[in-house]
Formats: C-alpha cells, sequence, structure tokens
C-alpha cells in the first residue's frame, strides 16, 4: 500500500511554474472593470439551468416501494381525536374563564389490595 502511494505521489509531482497557471478569476475581474469604463451596463450572466432535478424525497419512496406512501397532501381524516381517560381530568389547575377542577381525596390503600397476600 505504502509503494502505491509512493508511485502515485512521484507521478503528480513536478514543478510549480506559475506562467502556465491561468487565473480566471482575476480574468473575470479585468474583464468587468474594462465593461465598467466603456460605460456599457453590466448585466449579470445567466446560470445555467439545472434541467435534471430530481425530487430527491419522491425517488426515495419510489426505491423502498412507493405504492405504500403517498406525498402529496395530508390524509383527511386520518387522525381520530383521542378520548380522555376514565377518571383523569383534563386540567389540574384553572385557565381564565375556566372553573377549576374539583380534587379527589386520596384514596387510602389497604393491605392486599393490589391483588398481593399478606402473610402474617
Amino acid at each position: 500500500m505504502l509503494d502505491l502511494a509512493k508511485h502515485i505521489v512521484n507521478q503528480k509531482s513536478g514543478r510549480f511554474e506559475p506562467d502556465k497557471l491561468e487565473d480566471q478569476y482575476e480574468t473575470a475581474l479585468v474583464d468587468l472593470i474594462n465593461w465598467k469604463r466603456s460605460g456599457k451596463p453590466i448585466v449579470p450572466k445567466e446560470r445555467p439551468r439545472g434541467e435534471n432535478v430530481v425530487d430527491l424525497m419522491e425517488a426515495l419512496r419510489k426505491s423502498v416501494g412507493g405504492a405504500r406512501f403517498e406525498s402529496k397532501g395530508p390524509k383527511k381524516g386520518s387522525k381520530k381525536p383521542r378520548k380522555a381517560a376514565v377518571g383523569r381530568k383534563e386540567m389540574l389547575m384553572p385557565l381564565d374563564g375556566k372553573k377549576a377542577a374539583k380534587r379527589r381525596p386520596p384514596r387510602s390503600r389497604q393491605a392486599g389490595s393490589n391483588g398481593s397476600r399478606l402473610e402474617s
């Protein structure tokens, strides 16, 4: 593995020659300055239009088995309202415009009420 790395480095190494390097940013900046000096209006260049745009979520649904998943819009009637637990009050503290919830006194626990037997 080390031999392969050394081979790649030796192939890619060389002398840096700045004359061969073309700075595209500098060239574009000089062109823009010259364009502005001549008094011509500066119009931004059009960006390349991405025509091959893929909806990643749709592609994922298709790859998983898209028939099971519906993508567009919420389903109507899919959620049913939850029923309150029996014997529980929804709110313990009063809100503006509502009456306070009545509190029940705590039940006293009796020995063996939970189904276990006490042996004496």
